[in-house]
């Protein structure tokens, strides 16, 4: 489960952002299932999930795929001189029960530091700790003098000491690298039709193979759709994907996904992608949500994460929007808790990320009519006939 995340100097993330996924007023368990980050286009909000996901690609492919004497290939916030300065990024989690804190900064040369702590028992533990080339394990690593001097032989200066740690099967180090590698889920599910269709067979298929619950999610999200098919290749029939339809109205006819609406096929992906989170404890991370389903949708998807008996294993859904609608309610129930709300405003060219429950709002206020109206700022400025003043006097110029 991720605690929290805090990113700086990455895009338009000019100073350190935190974002928290902690309960903050009623008692709702370790973390919160669901949280949502609003803003304007242009504002930055998707520049969260994208730090997350550089994260994890460091994570993984420092080690393995980066070139020695390659450098660092971050992203730095590019206005006003930061380049210089490092970028740093660090999760929160809780893992098997237990609190774990990684992190690391770096310059587009090299790894200036990394931590790797565990607090077992609620007290620190020093996994290890790192200055540039210098490394420290931990007390309670065994071997550590003797499995130190193996790793500063084959540390670069533009890899990561976890990704190293876990190729060399250092086992302290694997609980936070497995969950970079399964317990974060960054799909990117605003792509093109065409590229969907060529990846949606598979991902439809392995869900209703090992999910018995796929096809109900299909069916009950009132596109009209009454059971699905998967047909599975035969060996040398030369066909390399699943066979999948969707079945319509009460005679079941068949068609084929290339005959479904951009919305039915988002929601099929979206729910295989939920459904493995939640069956993983995985946190799904998903950019423009409004981008891909209808807000009554959406609102299903959160009651699959909330639901106790459903989640089970601690799962969670982080999202960016700028639909407005879920600010608001839903059958008299709030759509978003108080403290499942994030906006992102971009200030002389950077982000800056804040939550809601910064203005103490009261439960059961008109969130949407206030975000409208500018109470919590990350809405757009859009001057009252600004761009038709402007298109009108480029004509007289030219006119002119």
């Amino acid at each position: 489960m991720l605690r929290s995340f805090r990113v700086s100097n990455h895009r338009s993330l000019r100073e350190e952002q935190t974002l928290l996924l902690m309960p903050q007023y009623e008692a709702r368990g370790t973390v919160v299932p669901v949280t949502a980050v609003f803003g304007a286009n242009a504002s930055g909000k998707s520049n969260i999930l994208d730090a997350l996901s550089w994260m994890r690609s460091a994570v993984l492919d420092s080690f393995r795929v980066w070139e020695a004497g390659s450098g660092v290939p971050r992203v730095p916030y590019r206005l006003g001189g930061a380049e210089g300065e490092p970028s740093a990024f660090a999760v929160d989690l809780i893992l098997d029960g237990v609190q774990w804190a990684y992190g690391f900064e770096v310059t587009s040369e090299s790894v200036q530091q990394e931590w790797l702590h565990t607090y077992p028992h609620g007290r620190k533990r020093v996994i290890f700790e790192r200055e540039g080339q210098k490394i420290e394990l931990g007390s309670t690593v065994p071997e550590r003098r003797s499995r130190a001097e193996v790793l500063r032989g084959l540390l670069r200066d533009n890899a990561l000491l976890l990704s190293t740690a876990v190729q060399l099967n250092q086992a302290e180090a694997d609980p936070v690298y497995r969950w970079f590698r399964r317990g974060l889920i960054l799909p990117g599910i605003v792509q093109a039709a065409g590229s969907r269709l060529v990846r949606l067979p598979f991902i439809v298929a392995a869900a209703v193979a090992h999910h018995p619950d796929m096809v109900n999610m299909i069916k009950a999200a009132g596109l009209g759709i009454t059971g699905v098919t998967v047909v599975e290749p035969e060996p040398g029939s030369g066909r390399m994907s699943p066979e999948v339809k969707f079945l319509h109205g009460p005679e079941g006819v068949a068609l084929d996904l290339a005959d479904e609406s951009d919305g039915t096929l988002a929601w099929a992906e979206l729910a295989a992608l939920a459904l493995d989170a939640i069956n993983g404890g995985a946190v799904l991370v998903i950019d423009e949500i409004d981008a891909s389903l209808h807000p009554r949708l959406t609102v299903r998807l959160f009651e699959l994460f909330r639901h106790p008996e459903i989640n089970t294993s601690g799962a969670q859904l982080l999202f960016t929007t700028h639909d407005a609608a879920l600010l608001g309610t839903n059958l008299n129930e709030e759509v978003l808790e108080r403290d499942e709300i994030w906006f992102v405003e971009k200030r002389d060219g950077a982000s800056t990320l804040f939550a809601l429950t910064d203005f103490h709002p009261r439960k059961g206020e008109n969130r949407e009519r206030r975000y409208l109206a500018g109470s919590y700022g990350a809405v757009p400025v859009v001057y009252e006939d600004t761009m038709v003043d402007q298109i009108l006097e480029r004509r007289l110029d030219d006119a002119a």
